[in-house]
């Protein structure tokens, strides 16, 4: 199988080299890093590690930078496109399980260990699971940024939001097209670094109503 790892990254230089290194380790050797219009040397990184850089001349968010990434990769004819965050949350590892759990599967949603997340996070994550379920009626991780798509998502999933609630779009989209979701469970390591990043409280409620804007209740 071709499988490409998509990278959206946003002034991650203090994490990015390790990141793309563990990850060649792994054997992976298809990494699109879409540098969201960071204004530090991400880029720079990146491309002195090998992989494949696309870059936003300015922040458009994480939605945009997914959608940007997942769409090169099926130009350049993925069989499959796992997501992977560049903070270092991520276990390499997880990769290559991902891509196994499509054998049954369209779309697979990483679900993370909640050990060592700070209470507020475990608050945010718990909250936008349940927007994700009144829109779609799931699931345990709705917020993982560990995904896995097999060919058929990759063209039946086109990302409409700029920001974080895609990770909600995403799982909406794929229930309403008809695409097998399932989930895997994969371990994340929470640095300091790492927790200071991501959704809160505040985002969910901001990407609770960027979703009813874009009329996903429906």
């Amino acid at each position: 199988m071709k499988v490409w790892v998509v990278m959206p990254a946003y002034n991650e230089e203090r994490s990015i080299g390790r990141v793309l290194d563990v990850l060649k380790r792994e054997g992976r050797r298809n990494i699109i890093v879409v540098d969201d219009g960071s204004s530090d040397r991400t880029a720079e990184i990146a491309r002195s590690k090998r992989a494949l850089v696309i870059r936003h001349k300015k922040n458009r968010g994480l939605g945009a930078a997914l959608r940007t990434g997942l769409a090169k990769a099926r130009k350049l004819g993925a069989d499959c496109a796992v997501t992977f965050d560049s903070d270092g949350q991520h276990d390499p590892k997880a990769v290559g399980l991902l891509v196994k759990a499509l054998n049954d599967a369209d779309l697979v949603i990483g679900v993370r260990r909640h050990l060592g997340i700070p209470l507020h996070k475990r608050l945010g994550n718990f909250g936008l699971n349940l927007i994700t379920w009144f829109f779609s009626g799931v699931l345990t991780d709705s917020q993982s940024g560990s995904r896995a798509f097999n060919k058929r998502a990759l063209k039946r999933i086109r990302i409409r939001s700029n920001r974080y609630e895609v990770s909600s779009e995403i799982i909406i989209q794929a229930r309403r097209k008809g695409l097998r979701l399932r989930e895997a469970p994969v371990k994340c390591f929470y640095t300091k670094y790492s927790k200071a990043r991501g959704t809160t409280i505040v985002s969910g409620f901001k990407i609770f109503w960027a979703l009813v804007r874009q009329g996903m209740s429906k």
